[in-house]
């Protein structure tokens, strides 16, 4: 019986360990342990995410909570380390690139534990960017890569370390996004038609750190968007910035967080989405919905070569551009990337215990 230990590191990462738990748990071969770093009571976990996901909750909670990305490393090595001493893994899954990732992973190397990287492979090329170095770090001491797309893949496989296996398992996100996908419900707060608003989402510090910046921004996307709603369901002091910047008299509509069906349902059906996140811009690719995201790049560039998200930058003039194009409906035509088919936790499972 194989133990394999996960990790999630923040709530995003939820949304791709859920498929995980369901596919371990057709098998009679293994049994998991869902570890978080962060805080039983932490706020970004509202009380549906786990029952919107159909998962249970973690099983263990690290209780790091800080800003401090070197605190929250050292903090997530200390705790981490005495988890593993109590419980020993044969294999530990590591989530994206958080600095709690790069902790767990440094750690289960420490113990000569074999160590598996869901969504390797993902590059910036911009060592300005303190998740890119978590992605060198963790990448560079995985045994198990598991890549999302062939850019990934290729990225993985050239800067593999001896010993280490690439493998193009393909996107988790949408295995979640299938199995939910006739589960997801109208958000009880909007009334709202098919096609007939755009979302607007911002999380991204740098994006934050400029106001000034970002009150162009703003303003390059109400003014391209005339009259159709903008429904920007924001957190913390990403709702406080646009209530402070965005004119008044604009059609932005400012919700609080949505829960993750309600959320899926807002991105699906709208006409459009502008956002910074890539998580976003991966469901609207599977849904087919325009794009717009405010980076210079993608981790996933199939979402730009095959689907339908075009990149902007923080460009207010390429961004207005962009939102005539997408509200006037002569956005590109767009296409599911390959192995974006709902079964790539099956396809790690299958390697885990093949190995």
């Amino acid at each position: 019986m194989k133990k394999i230990c996960i990790v999630a590191g923040a709530r995003p990462n939820f949304v791709k360990v859920a498929p995980l738990i369901r596919a371990i748990g057709k098998t009679e071969e293994a049994t998991y342990e869902l570890v978080y770093a962060g805080r039983e009571d932490d706020p970004t976990l509202e009380a549906s995410l786990f029952e919107d996901l159909q998962m249970p909750r973690p099983s263990v909670y690290l209780g790091v909570d800080s800003t401090s990305l070197n605190e929250i490393t050292s903090r997530v090595m200390a705790t981490f380390d005495a988890y593993l001493e109590k419980q020993p893994a044969d294999v530990v899954i590591v989530v994206d690139d958080l600095a709690s990732t790069m902790a767990a992973a440094i750690v289960t190397k420490k113990r000569g534990l074999k160590l598996a990287h869901l969504v390797a492979g993902t590059r910036s090329f911009d060592m300005q960017m303190p998740k890119e170095v978590n992605r060198l770090v963790i990448d560079a001491l995985s045994d198990y890569l598991f890549t999302a797309g062939v850019k990934s893949n290729s990225v993985a496989t050239r800067e593999q370390a001896e010993g280490s296996n690439t493998y193009m398992v393909g996107n988790i996100l949408m295995d979640s996004l299938r199995f939910n996908h006739q589960r997801l419900v109208p958000p009880s707060s909007l009334l709202l038609q098919p096609g007939s608003y755009l979302v607007f989402t911002l999380n991204r510090k740098a994006l934050l750190a400029d106001e000034e910046h970002l009150r162009e921004l703003i303003e390059a996307i109400t003014k391209a968007a005339g009259d159709i709603p903008i429904i920007a369901p924001l957190r913390g002091k990403a709702h406080e910035l646009v209530l402070q910047l965005a004119d008044p008299s604009s059609h932005i509509i400012l919700h609080s967080s949505l829960p993750y069906l309600e959320f899926g349902w807002l991105t699906a059906h709208a006409k459009g989405i502008i956002t910074d996140s890539g998580n976003v811009a991966e469901e609207a690719t599977f849904n087919g919905v325009p794009c717009i995201t405010l980076n210079s790049y993608t981790e996933h560039q199939e979402t730009v070569s095959t689907g339908s998200n075009v990149l902007v930058g923080e460009d207010p003039q390429r961004l207005a551009e962009e939102v005539k194009r997408m509200v006037s409906g002569e956005w590109k035509k767009c296409a599911l990337p390959d192995r974006w088919d709902g079964r790539t936790a099956e396809r790690i499972v299958k390697i885990l215990l093949e190995n």
